[in-house]
């Protein structure tokens, strides 16, 4: 038996042969060619049917309910039509060089343009156009790659997969994925975690003499079992059965309350990015929604987006959950999501710079843009505001007033809105310890840890190198929570959390002890959050052992408040450089 460690993406053990997926490699010739006009129609011929492909692939993860993944192909057909990348094509071929090498080079120099960006998650959306180049290959070679997975169910071991090549796989084949390259942020692992698939990365030592051999993939501990004895098969195969029996009693829990043993609710939301993720928040059985990450809307605009644009996005997502609460956070870009058309100064320091809020209140106009839109909105579902990157009470009461400054020109103009909440972000050590203050003027908080992390610990969340010092854990950061928590509590504004920690298991109980009314997490994360929370018996906890007071008597089984005129902008219905660095933020 050999064993071999990669680093884990999806928890679960994969029992099978060994199919090592091996795409064609194509020899491109350099030679130049004369009739440039016949290398620009073969050009353009494939690059209608891979858009078209991806647009197949588009529809397939929609009608299979992979809302959350489907996302990944609109993006990948949208860059096929960005002329930054087009004309640098077309341009090798108005040189004399075949539709295929100027492929190559073209989409490599793309491809290249995001490897040497600083942020890891822009780096590896640099193996989506990477899938492209060879989707364009595939059609101008002409090449059959649909029997590489094989037609025996087995553990595929592959250099890398693409996304394309990902969902294109047979399921009912697929019982793991190894693979040599890859990060945790690439597509590939996103779609690994939506589909649930027992997933290994960077596991270096893949070679060619594993195929067809027998192997046990075990991702809890970040190994691949190469000829396993039948000790550990054993073993194994029943942690296997555990796994599945898990996964069926989790699905019995939809529908049932999020609350503890002894009776505490704690309502359970999913953290989105789009309309495209509605599907997901309800098969998940998501409660509502605590962060709509409405840049996204921005990021995926080659423009500016108008506000019927934006309308038509949140108009889409509150008519699709309603009546469940949709939380969605004004336009947090900067810091590590940059868009051209804003024209945004570089900064050495980003993370600490000209974004979010600090963005939207010194230009007011693109501020009420979206304002506008998202109180349209609110008259077909339950809305609720929530401001990023506060530090202050005076920015909370300035967006308050630009809120209010719109909610007059539309009820002038005739428009029908709903009911709104408002909330702020609490992802600063200077809100934090400000929330008292901050709680007077909204309805609740939502703390965003992440970046209450990288502010705390002085930790810049992005770097590789820093990974072993970035503490989530860190008794400072734990603190703040906390005492935020408390702070809402005493002013009677509800407090969640929408950021990683919130899906933490180990955290939950002391969540709940502190009082926390809401968790935000990704959709997949839902029910084996609520199985954790229906586990956790607060009665046992005496006052004493809490480590500060929580006053939460009367919010026992908390619900959206409705706050006084002075507490928030009610609003009332009068009746019932190219598209590539956006569509990757």
């Amino acid at each position: 038996m050999q064993v071999f460690k990669g680093t884990k993406i999806v928890n679960g053990i994969a029992i099978g042969k060994i199919k090592l997926y091996k795409p064609p490699v194509y020899e491109i010739s350099e030679d130049l060619v004369t009739d440039i006009a016949a290398e620009l129609d073969r050009f353009e011929a494939a690059r209608v049917k891979v858009q078209e492909q991806q647009n197949a692939l588009y529809d397939k993860e929609m009608k299979e309910g992979h809302a959350d993944t489907a996302g990944i192909f609109e993006a990948h057909a949208m860059m096929l039509d960005d002329d930054d990348l087009i004309d640098s094509c077309k341009e090798l071929m108005a040189e004399g060089h075949t539709a295929e090498y100027a492929v190559r080079e073209g989409f490599e120099a793309a491809a290249e343009m995001f490897r040497n960006m600083d942020d890891e998650y822009f780096q590896a959306r640099s193996a989506d156009v990477i899938d492209l180049k060879n989707s364009m290959l595939d059609v101008l070679f002409g090449a059959d790659t649909a029997n590489l997975q094989g037609t025996e169910p087995a553990i595929l071991v592959a250099e890398d997969l693409a996304p394309s090549e990902t969902v294109k796989l047979d399921k009912s084949l697929l019982l793991g994925l190894v693979t040599r390259l890859g990060s945790s942020n690439s597509h590939t692992a996103i779609l690994a975690r939506s589909m649930n698939w027992p997933t290994l990365i960077q596991c270096h030592d893949i070679s060619d003499d594993w195929d067809g051999k027998f192997a046990i993939l075990d991702s809890y501990n970040s190994c691949i079992y190469i000829e396993p004895d039948q000790y550990l098969i054993d073993e194994l195969t029943a942690k296997q059965q555990e796994d599945r029996e898990r996964e069926a009693k989790l699905q019995e829990l939809k529908g049932k309350p999020s609350e503890t043993k002894d009776g505490r609710k704690v309502r359970l939301y999913a953290n989105i990015g789009g309309p495209k993720d509605i599907e997901s928040v309800l098969e998940n059985d998501a409660e509502g929604v605590g962060l709509f990450r409405s840049e996204f809307v921005y990021l995926n605009s080659k423009t500016d987006p108008t506000e019927d644009e934006q309308f038509a996005a949140y108009k889409k997502v509150l008519e699709g959950l309603a009546p469940r609460l949709v939380i969605i956070r004004t336009c947090d870009i900067g810091a590590d999501k940059t868009i051209d058309y804003m024209n945004l100064d570089k900064e050495d320091n980003p993370a600490l710079g000209f974004r979010a809020v600090r963005i939207c209140l010194n230009r007011r106009d693109f501020f009420k843009r979206q304002l506008r839109a998202l109180l349209r909105a609110s008259a077909f579902g339950n809305l609720g505001i929530m401001f990023p990157m506060i530090i202050s009470r005076w920015e909370v009461q300035e967006c308050k007033e630009v809120l209010e400054e719109c909610r007059k020109e539309l009820k002038a103009e005739g428009k029908a809105m709903g009911e709104i909440e408002i909330g702020i972000m609490i992802e600063t050590p200077a809100a934090a310890l400000c929330a008292d203050e901050l709680a007077e003027e909204v309805d609740f908080f939502s703390l965003g840890t992440n970046d209450l992390t990288q502010y705390t610990c002085a930790i810049d969340r992005q770097s590789a190198n820093l990974e072993r010092f970035a503490d989530t854990h860190h008794p400072a950061v734990l603190r703040l929570i906390r005492e935020t928590i408390e702070a809402g509590h005493r002013h009677n504004t509800w407090v969640g959390i929408c950021g990683e920690l919130g899906a933490d298991p180990t955290l939950t109980e002391d969540f709940l002890k502190w009082g926390v009314d809401e968790l935000s997490v990704n959709p997949k994360s839902i029910l084996p959050l609520r199985d954790n929370v229906r586990k956790v018996d607060l009665s046992q906890h005496k006052k004493a052992e809490s480590p500060a007071p929580v006053q939460t008597e009367a919010k026992a089984d908390p619900a959206p408040k409705t706050p006084a005129p002075e507490a928030k902008a009610e609003v009332k219905a009068d009746k019932p450089k190219g598209l590539l660095g956006r569509l990757f933020g």
